[in-house]
């Protein structure tokens, strides 16, 4: 999510990938078209940007942390957001039934681990939503290793020392989180509700896979770390896509669609407030053709 150089692999062009692309394109649009409703569990600190953000991409935002509220809402919420960062004593009772609701009505989630791997209220939350996993994750590589290792899906794990992040910051490049995004997508995959899942793992060159497919996306703005909730927005607005695409499609479509507006947020902005307001003025005016046409590699 932050300006980088392309990855070295194979570029998937228009040409050889076209129904990825005209499903990327077809989730910006439909967004727009339909305003689904996805509804956030999200970091009270950043929850004003989360939802400015769902609304600017074409969806619609409604926040709650009451249990009950956000299990009937969920009726009529295309997708779900659950971010773990800021926690408040009532968490680890009320997050654990939120998802066990979510998965015995078999609704899409996403879930943002932030700075998973500190703290033992957050692990145990984290280490909950095995039993009742989300269809997709998004977090920084730091928080993916964590997420694995506490689930403890890398053989390796017993005797791996898993890394933490320097708070919400990763430690870890995207390289190092491939293999555990992999494992945590074939998890859920195999274990949620809805049979396919998604990881996506923000950082220099942002990874979005599946559990087979690698998919790397460059681009975005080293501005995106100097603001408050850059990566809780994009937990919500993956959620807004989620609403109406598949995992992976809708992984792809808000980490594209972010790495393109942060580019052009960052053109217009002269520091970390006016690059904020840019950023929710590009989420809303870039279009459906430049989110599905940008570079996406393939491993």
């Amino acid at each position: 999510m932050i300006m980088s150089e392309e990855s070295p692999n194979t570029r998937i062009s228009p040409q050889t990938q076209p129904s990825l692309r005209e499903q990327i394109a077809d989730a910006v649009r439909t967004v727009r078209e339909t305003t689904p409703l996805a509804q956030s569990f999200t970091n009270f600190v950043t929850i004003n940007l989360v939802a400015n953000a769902q609304l600017a991409a074409g969806g619609a935002a409604a926040m709650s942390f009451l249990p009950d509220d956000i299990i009937d809402t969920a009726t009529i919420s295309g997708a779900d957001y659950i971010n773990v960062g800021t926690l408040l004593p009532f968490y680890k009772d009320a997050l654990p039934q939120v998802a066990r609701a979510f998965h015995n009505a078999g609704h899409p989630w996403v879930l943002d681990p932030v700075a998973a791997g500190i703290g033992e209220t957050r692990t145990a939350i984290l280490q909950s939503f095995k039993r009742y996993p989300p269809t997709v994750i998004r977090g920084n590589a730091s928080e993916i290793i964590a997420l694995d290792a506490m689930w403890g899906l890398n053989e390796e794990s017993a005797t791996a020392t898993a890394s933490k992040p320097a708070g919400v910051e990763s430690v870890d490049d995207v390289e190092s989180a491939i293999a555990p995004a992999q494992r945590l997508a074939r998890f859920m995959a195999r274990h949620g509700a809805n049979g396919t899942a998604a990881v996506a793992v923000s950082g220099a060159t942002d990874m979005v896979t599946d559990g087979e497919h690698v998919y790397r996306l460059a681009g975005g703005s080293a501005m995106m770390t100097k603001i408050t909730g850059a990566g809780c927005s994009l937990g919500g607005v993956t959620a807004v896509y989620l609403a109406v695409a598949q995992p992976l499609i809708a992984a792809l479509a808000a980490t594209s669609l972010y790495n393109t507006a942060g580019e052009i947020a960052e053109k217009r902005s002269n520091g970390p407030g006016s690059f904020q307001v840019a950023l929710l003025d590009a989420l809303w005016n870039v279009t459906a053709e430049e989110v599905a046409d940008r570079a996406i590699d393939m491993r």
